[in-house]
């Protein structure tokens, strides 16, 4: 079995509110194993025999559509791709760590595409951006709350979806990782 987290995008803000409890007990119905969650933000830890992340991405997204009506997308990682995501993070280490972000996305965009985002941010804001393997790195440095760096701005560029999660959740959910 192989241990994995599920970043689920967009839940418990915006209106999506999901109870952890509720997400755990739908997931064990459908199959996975050694359920957890982290924080009350969509970091769903779980155990699952050889199925590749496409594949889990997409019944843990059409799970919660089905059982709760929330449309959502998860970015499943293994704990080696969390940790890369967590060490490889150029920001990590010289910016404060509840404003450095890993942005873990559907996809692998290509050299055209961050080139796009990063030109197109290019005085919109100081934050700090460096491409990764299926992820964006980010530093908000003046906070997260004040970006103009939003979900719907890096989609548009990147062609697909992301979710990010900061240094401390990253460390946590290592932590619980095992």
């Amino acid at each position: 079995m192989t241990r994995y987290v599920a970043f689920l995008g967009s839940i418990n803000v915006g209106g999506n509110q999901l109870k952890m409890a509720e997400l755990r007990a739908a997931l064990e119905e459908q199959g996975f194993s050694n359920v957890a969650t982290v924080v009350a933000s969509g970091n769903v830890l779980f155990d699952h025999a050889g199925a590749a992340d496409a594949t889990l991405e997409a019944r843990i997204a059409d799970l919660i559509a089905s059982r709760f009506g929330i449309r959502t997308f998860a970015a499943v990682r293994t704990a080696d791709e969390v940790r890369a995501g967590f060490e490889d993070n150029p920001f990590h280490r010289l910016g404060e760590d509840k404003l450095v972000h890993t942005h873990f996305l559907e996809c692998q965009p290509s050299a055209d595409q961050f080139a796009q985002l990063f030109a197109d941010h290019a005085g919109r804001g100081i934050e700090k951006l460096a491409p990764g393997e299926r992820c964006l790195y980010i530093d908000f440095v003046d906070g997260v709350g004040s970006s103009k760096l939003t979900g719907a701005f890096m989609a548009k560029r990147l062609g697909c979806r992301g979710t990010a999660r900061n240094m401390r959740s990253l460390k946590r959910i290592l932590e619980k990782m095992g």
